[in-house]
């Protein structure tokens, strides 16, 4: 928690291999600060995190199954979109260059361009191309279709479903638009007020 109150206390969760989960809740439930717990983003002041049994703390092994979409950009503002691919590729040796070309051009994602390029939603399309390219097996989208207008939404979900059908990996999606979502989802878990 921050300062002296807590954000989340007493979370139990569970998420199976192969499947959509949906992360649904208010804003300010707590969707982004489990996920960012999840990755190791912000440390907790107790509990455990483990993948496939093994505990995520002090382990890159673990720690590289999971990719987590999020809304802070995590790469250097004047990188290009086509230079982030190559780092990515270092940091997720599995990442598939082909696919993320391919998608980059279906999304009209400009790959010379600069991954912070200002435009309505740029930023949201080169983050899915990244997350849907890495091959990890547990991929954590967090507002994945903030900023994308309903044709490139619409995109989004039918990739992410042949992506999943192709190459069944664990996806968790946090989102708030749960009828839009609806149609992939597979798991729900409701957070409120920072409780499951």
């Amino acid at each position: 928690g921050y300062g002296k109150t807590p954000l989340m206390e007493h979370i139990g969760l569970g998420v199976g291999k192969g499947t959509i989960l949906t992360l649904i809740g208010p804003n300010g439930a707590g969707k982004s600060t489990l996920l960012n717990v999840l990755t190791q983003r912000i440390f907790p002041d107790g509990g455990s995190v483990t993948v496939d049994g093994e505990p995520i703390e002090g382990s890159d092994r673990a720690l590289s199954k999971l990719y987590l979409m999020s809304e802070k950009l995590y790469y250097p503002e004047n990188m290009k979109v086509k230079d982030a691919f190559k780092w990515s590729r270092v940091f997720y040796p599995e990442f598939d260059w082909e696919f993320a070309w391919n998608l980059a051009g279906a999304f009209q994602l400009n790959t010379g361009a600069k991954v912070s390029k200002p435009a309505s939603g740029y930023s949201s399309i080169f983050k899915i191309v990244v997350a849907l390219s890495t091959n990890a097996p547990y991929v954590l989208l967090d507002e994945p279709v903030l900023g994308l207008d309903a044709n490139h939404r619409d995109l989004f979900y039918k990739t992410l479903l042949a992506r999943y059908a192709e190459r069944p990996f664990t996806a968790v999606i946090s989102t708030h638009l749960i009828e839009e979502i609806s149609h992939l989802i597979e798991d729900v878990v409701i957070l409120h007020h920072g409780q499951v």
